[in-house]
């Protein structure tokens, strides 16, 4: 008998990309890996890596990382310098990330974008704190808004 890994009939196997985002993702064996919600926000950061400069929006973030949406995420493993202001903050927040998750153009889903997950190294407790602050501000005020009519 060889070793080869039997697929059911039929079916293709997974390209390499859309695995890294199976692997990648917030859910391993249906466990929510992020340890804690995430709030939607949408904010202008600047970022660096170690040759490139780099100017995007994020779309969502919690104390443990942030989302940033870019047609040229970088690759998994990448480290990267950020700066954003949140809503409501005195001061923009500086912290370095790295890339643990990358979605590209042509393997974003349909209903989905392209962009990549970073997940915050060196936050420190005031930092976390205040990030944290601002998620429930806003977590709570997207919850009290009404639905708006079709």
């Amino acid at each position: 008998m060889d070793s080869a890994i039997r697929r059911p009939r039929g079916s293709k196997p997974m390209a390499r990309s859309h695995l890294q985002e199976a692997v990648s993702s917030r859910y391993i064996d249906g466990i929510e890996r992020r340890s804690s919600p995430r709030a939607d926000v949408v904010v202008r950061v600047n970022y660096q890596t170690v040759d490139s400069l780099f100017s995007e929006f994020a779309r969502n973030i919690n104390d443990g990382g942030i989302f940033v949406e870019t047609d040229t995420p970088q690759p998994i493993g990448t480290s990267i310098e950020l700066e954003f202001k949140l809503p409501g903050a005195d001061r923009p927040i500086e912290v370095i990330g790295n890339v643990v998750r990358s979605i590209a153009s042509d393997d974003a889903p349909p209903d989905g974008v392209a962009g990549m997950g970073i997940e915050f190294e060196n936050l420190d407790a005031d930092v976390r704190e205040q990030i944290n602050g601002i998620i429930q501000k806003l977590r709570s005020t997207s919850e009290t808004e009404p639905e708006a009519s079709v």
